[in-house]
């Protein structure tokens, strides 16, 4: 049913939704002008209310927000809660001969296109895997945000606003992570959290020769250079700011990476030929890739394309980076730290304009009967146990919603694994994997 559901019903809907351009506020700011965030959520519902009118689907928008897609199945009790997200990355860089960020396109088992995979199947699974479950009419609520990839600045006020129909989730699935394979069911163990900045640097009111001003004014690259010296050490790519570093990995994490190091000695990364990564061993690059804080520079203002540069002293130069924190990092800590660590003496005009900050999550254990409906899934679609694993990536929704209710059960799982290029070009959607996880939703509403 569910595989069928898929290639007759969802893929369908799914190419529709790809070529809808609705980026991330914090990648368009004339979002609601544009109105395609809207678009999304209703072709969303109306596919929804399609495949069953007893679902209960709405749009709610709260004022200077983006929207939600909220599903209620009006079932009883404490309800089990879906989690996604419509909202999309940029293209940021070409994509492949053949491929266009928002133009699907399937090859074999891969649909190719922006917002594929990360995160436009969660609304198709989590219906269709309530659709295909086997049991009475326990309460399920699926929740579709509009702002995760600018850090889920609305997702909170959802929440609250929501509370008295929400309740108390006994369990909570989230449909936005991933693993490192193709071959079985992949949990996630944690995740780390994730800062934001933007720091401007000016020095002049306006651009001059640089023969007049050079080696007397200073360069506003290089102030920000020395700023991201004291966050990270040059050479090695360390963090050096100690309340960005954490407590250092739990043993029962380090065990299982030890475990999965053996099977996954390779980078699976698209690393251009012979360069030197900084974590060369395997045990090392996976505790390096989920409980490490590492930043890197994610956009430039200020800076005329080579072609185009001049001998000019310019007057600012802006960069953007994400710094991700080990899960157990506390994310104020890290921001206050980060705040004084940007500060300079030098008289140059510093302004900084921080996202809101994401919280790292270390998952609870499983409940018994949860793990053996997973169990049971992976071992139905893929004949082997699902994989545990810390992803690298932030879901500020589940430490949030950890926090707001800490005796609730957590799943998350989802379709990101080895070149599905979530926020880079060529994303895709692995179809298979995509329809295990919608097993899986069924097997747990079940």
């Amino acid at each position: 049913m569910i595989d069928a559901a898929w290639e007759e019903r969802v893929m369908p809907a799914l190419c529709e939704y790809t070529r809808i351009q609705c980026l991330s506020p914090a990648f368009d700011p004339d979002w609601a002008e544009k109105g395609a965030i809207r678009q999304a959520a209703e072709l969303l519902r109306d596919w929804v209310k399609n495949q069953d009118a007893s679902l209960n689907a709405e749009i709610i928008q709260l004022p200077g927000r983006t929207p939600i897609l909220f599903i209620d199945n009006g079932g009883r009790g404490d309800p089990i809660l879906v989690y996604g997200h419509m909202d999309k990355q940029p293209p940021l860089g070409e994509w492949r001969s053949g491929l266009a960020p928002f133009e699907p396109v399937r090859q074999g088992d891969l649909l190719y296109g922006r917002g594929t995979a990360d995160d436009g199947y969660s609304t198709f699974a989590a219906v269709t895997g309530l659709l295909a479950a086997d049991g009475g009419k326990g309460r399920v609520l699926i929740l579709i945000e509009a702002s995760e990839e600018s850090g889920s600045p609305d997702l909170s006020a959802y929440v609250a606003h929501l509370s008295d129909r929400i309740g108390r989730p006994r369990l909570v699935i989230c449909l936005d992570s991933g693993g490192l394979s193709y071959d079985r069911l992949w949990l996630t163990s944690s995740l780390r959290g994730n800062l934001v900045a933007t720091v401007r640097v000016d020095v002049l009111t306006e651009g001059i020769h640089s023969g007049a001003g050079g080696g007397v004014v200073p360069s506003s690259f290089r102030i920000l250079r020395r700023i991201l010296d004291r966050i990270e050490d040059p050479e090695s790519g360390r963090i050096l700011l100690p309340q960005l570093l954490g407590a250092g990995i739990p043993e029962a994490h380090r065990t299982n990476i030890e475990s999965l190091a053996v099977e996954f000695p390779d980078s699976a990364l698209p690393v251009v030929d012979g360069l030197h990564l900084l974590a060369p061993d395997p045990v090392d690059r996976l505790i390096a890739r989920t409980w490490s804080a590492a930043l890197e520079v994610t956009g430039i203002d200020g800076i005329p394309a080579s072609r185009d540069g001049g001998n000019v002293l310019r007057a600012f130069t802006a960069l953007k980076f994400s710094l991700r924190l080990p899960p157990d990092v506390n994310a104020q800590v890290a921001t206050d730290a980060l705040i004084s660590a940007i500060a300079t003496d030098e008289g140059a005009h510093i302004t900084i304009d921080m996202e809101p900050a994401a919280q790292g999550w270390v998952a609870p254990p499983l409940d018994d009967d949860i793990a053996d409906v997973l169990g049971r899934v992976s071992q139905e679609r893929f004949g082997r146990a699902p994989g545990f694993v810390g992803e690298g990536g932030s879901i500020p929704f589940l430490a949030d919603l950890q926090t707001g209710y800490p005796g609730t059960q957590f799943v998350a799982t989802g379709v990101l694994g080895p070149y599905s290029n979530a926020h880079g070009p060529n994303e895709a959607l692995h179809i298979p994997m995509a329809k295990a996880v919608t097993h899986a939703v069924a097997g747990l509403l079940s």
